[in-house]
């Protein structure tokens, strides 16, 4: 295993922190989508535009997400010791979802009310009393990645015992090495990677193609797309962190790749359409060529990407690291912020291209703010980034660099 240049995690941290933001343009775009309702507010303007920006962003954002989750989570695991570790996932995963979940399904749900009398101009019809979830269904809105990070890492723990037990030489460990080297190192990488979801996708009898990956946001237990891409995106994060240098290969080949992801993602969006369809495909053939081009891209996505990052963000930033460390707030509280600026303009005669942009900034700016006054010097930081970070006040020069070291697993996943 070869030593992990530190100035490499300066471009995984500015990806995971762009993949949690870009996490917010995606949501921002629900309200313009053209086609049947699917947000709980739809805007008076739709975009054929937005459809596409929801669509591509839809691809890759969590798969890059739960990657770089699965690569610090080695690394952090390694470092910190099973019991720390565990700790460590309990306070800042955890302990977030729980408490956060409450608050923020509050917040959705005045929004969907505020919507609903908005719609009906202060008249809404009455209907039947919303019936409480029956396990495993379980609204878990957005926090659905806390929950499925929370699987995964139980995953990997469950997996790594028996391993550690069985393998005392290292040398099945060693052999895995090779056979991951061998699938993410060579020049078909993203073509390999994308087998399992491909499989995935056409042996689920009910996905519907243009959502990609089925967001697992309403049970407990995640469907077969979502195990598929988001399992298999952590645990090759968690492997490639112990031979980091085919990070060096996915950056060598980020043109590449980048340029592969843009044709199969074209390819797919010329078979599915711009508009979301909430039906099934009922052609075999043709589900099975969007499942295969699908994986293409989403691979193709996340490797070039990342590959770019290492490419052009390997230096250290203390504003990278400054937007790194607030994405984790910004995409816990986003929902009802965004929503709740969505049902304000979704009436009004304005084109998509000005109130589309407006809802990002207003939402980014107070979301910032937020972050700043409540989160990044409270106790609320110390929990979610592992550390509260000091006011700078008569703090020398070294201090204020130690604010923006980046620890090796900080500050999440």
């Amino acid at each position: 295993m070869t030593d992990r240049p530190s100035e490499r995690l300066h471009a995984l941290d500015a990806v995971r922190g762009f993949a949690l933001l870009a996490g917010v343009a995606f949501h921002a775009t629900l309200s313009f989508l053209p086609g049947p309702q699917i947000w709980v507010v739809m805007d008076s303007q739709r975009s054929a535009v937005l459809s596409v920006v929801f669509f591509l962003l839809h691809m890759f954002r969590m798969t890059i997400f739960f990657l770089i989750a699965g690569y610090f989570a080695h690394m952090s695991f390694h470092r910190r010791g099973l019991l720390s570790f565990v700790g460590d996932r309990l306070k800042r995963i955890a302990l977030p979802l729980v408490v956060g979940w409450p608050i923020l399904i509050s917040a959705i749900t005045a929004c969907l009310v505020w919507a609903v009398v908005k719609t009906s101009h202060g008249h809404p019809t009455a209907g039947p009393p919303p019936a409480f979830p029956t396990l495993p269904n379980f609204p878990l809105t957005h926090l659905w990645f806390l929950w499925v990070l929370l699987l995964l890492y139980a995953g990997a723990l469950a997996l790594r015992a028996p391993m550690a037990l069985i393998d005392r030489s290292g040398g099945l460990r060693r052999g895995i090495d090779r056979l991951v080297t061998l699938v993410a190192g060579g020049p078909l990488a993203p073509v390999l990677i994308a087998l399992p979801l491909a499989a995935a996708f056409a042996l689920q009898p009910n996905w519907l193609m243009w959502f990609g990956i089925m967001t697992p946001d309403s049970s407990l237990i995640p469907n077969l797309s979502a195990i598929a891409g988001f399992s298999l995106a952590f645990g090759l994060g968690w492997l490639v962190n112990r031979q980091p240098d085919l990070l060096k290969t996915w950056q060598g080949r980020w043109p590449l790749n980048l340029a592969v992801a843009v044709v199969a993602t074209v390819a797919v969006l010329a078979l599915v359409g711009v508009t979301p369809v909430l039906t099934p495909e009922p052609d075999a053939n043709r589900r099975l060529l969007v499942a295969g081009l699908y994986a293409l891209a989403t691979w193709c996505w996340t490797i070039g990407l990342i590959g770019a990052a290492l490419r052009f963000l390997h230096r250290e930033s203390p504003a990278r690291r400054y937007v790194a460390d607030a994405s984790y707030w910004i995409y816990l509280i986003h929902i009802p912020v965004i929503m709740a600026l969505q049902v304000l303009v979704s009436d009004l005669a304005w084109p998509w291209f000005v109130k589309y942009p407006l809802i990002l900034a207003l939402a980014f700016p107070l979301m910032f703010a937020s972050y700043q006054l409540l989160v990044r010097h409270s106790f609320i930081g110390a929990v979610l980034n592992g550390r509260k970070t000091p006011k700078p006040v008569n703090r020398g020069r070294k201090a204020r660099a130690a604010d923006t070291a980046l620890e090796p697993d900080a500050p999440l996943p």
